[in-house]
């Protein structure tokens, strides 16, 4: 499966699973001159998440949160300041997940949901 379609379903099944955690959606590949968040939710409790998602098909090179390195955070930690610069919503706090899917045969074969990942 070519990687840019497989991100895409990665990203559509994320959402899925936050909506199902009671998280609404409040952008999706949100982009900024610093890089890009794949997806920004808010929680009950009115904190934002910002989620980066990565999604494989197998394991042979390692997990996909272990390819959010220093350098991806800081790209996402730097995007997230344009965000919130540009929020007109004041959030109680914020936090930064990745969530990690195995997928295969057009389905979750894994799902892991790492909070406050960094």
């Amino acid at each position: 499966m070519d990687n840019k379609i497989l991100g895409k379903k990665g990203e559509e099944y994320a959402k899925k699973y936050l909506k199902s955690k009671n998280y609404t959606i409040l952008a999706t590949n949100y982009k900024s001159r610093y890089g890009e968040i794949d997806i920004i939710v808010k929680d009950e409790e009115n904190n934002v998440v910002f989620v980066e998602v990565k999604a494989r098909t197998s394991e042979s090179f390692g997990r996909g949160f272990e390819a959010v390195d220093f350098f991806k955070q800081q790209k996402i930690r730097k995007t997230a300041i344009v965000f919130l610069g540009e929020s007109k919503t004041i959030f109680n706090s914020i936090r930064f997940d990745v969530i990690d899917l195995l997928v295969g045969n057009g389905r979750i074969l894994d799902l892991l949901h790492i909070e406050n990942a960094f």
